[in-house]
């Protein structure tokens, strides 16, 4: 099952990626951004599944503390950035329905790429020193994490040290880098559906709804799992719950990607329909 999750996964986020870069029509800021968190979504799936993979086919479970805090941070720094990621493209939303006269002027070629790249850089930042703390710990028997991968809170309860000031730390952390963002997708929300209400026919509000109901689609998965996840209780009957919700923002979200942006939207389905045709015309010439 994982394994044709991350066949699928890899296989229909590249496709998004080809199809953006090969299609002048998709040159645009909203897409821009897709090929960003499409990539992301790429590496964020390849940095535990692959090692998830081994382990069910080898049955070696056994993960170095060095590997540990390695997968730890490039999870960490992906997610993180797909947060700032669906921020640029929420308020991207926000500036096409809100301000669409003053789209071009303020989301430009160069502020698109300011976005695209700060979106990286905000999250490997902001993860590199939320590993910090957790790698100055010691680490003893029980040594089993009691997770898929090495998620945070799991690797810390393994410490046989006093973990309170990296646990404190880690959560003013979380809330400083990953807030910020999550406001700004909130916020953007608000004011795209208070334009959508004050849209008298029912026609035109299906008509703006419609060219950012993937986003939202896509934004809800992520963060009502993180929520979920994060917010239980801790008590072991909730314990394999959250394994299975956690499944959801770092396997379902990368999988569902490109299905939502695909079949939802009009100008990524002619792109593939062109690039399909195109194929099929090569080979019949090739034929000929």
């Amino acid at each position: 099952m994982f394994l044709v999750i991350y066949i699928a996964t890899v296989a229909g986020n590249t496709l998004i990626v080809v199809l953006v870069v090969t299609d002048h029509h998709l040159h645009t800021p909203m897409y821009l951004f897709l090929v960003n968190l499409s990539y992301m979504e790429i590496c964020y799936t390849s940095t535990f599944l692959p090692r998830l993979l081994a382990s069910l086919l080898t049955g070696d479970r056994t993960i170095s503390v060095s590997g540990c805090f390695t997968q730890l941070y490039f999870s960490g720094s992906l997610a993180a950035t797909e947060c700032y990621l669906l921020a640029a493209m929420s308020y991207d939303r926000y500036l096409v329905i809100c301000k669409p006269l003053h789209y071009a002027t303020l989301m430009n070629n160069r502020f698109c790429l300011q976005l695209a790249a700060g979106s990286w850089l905000n999250g490997f930042l902001a993860i590199t020193i939320f590993v910090l703390f957790p790698s100055q710990l010691i680490f003893c028997d029980p040594n089993e994490i009691d997770h898929f991968y090495c998620d945070p809170i799991p690797l810390i309860e393994l410490s046989c040290s006093d973990a309170h000031l990296s646990i404190l730390v880690d959560f003013i952390l979380a809330c400083v880098f990953t807030l910020p963002p999550f406001l700004l997708t909130l916020t953007s929300y608000v004011f795209i559906l208070d334009s959508i209400l004050i849209i008298p026919s029912i026609t035109g509000r299906q008509k703006i709804f419609s060219t950012f109901s993937s986003h939202l689609t896509v934004v809800t998965i992520f963060y009502g799992t993180i929520i979920i996840v994060y917010m239980l209780p801790k008590r072991d009957t909730l314990r394999d719950l959250k394994k299975v919700l956690s499944l959801c923002f770092t396997v379902l979200t990368a999988l569902v990607n490109p299905l939502i942006y695909s079949l939802r939207n009009r100008e990524v389905k002619e792109a593939l329909s062109k690039a399909v045709s195109k194929c099929g015309f090569h080979k019949n010439m090739q034929r000929l």
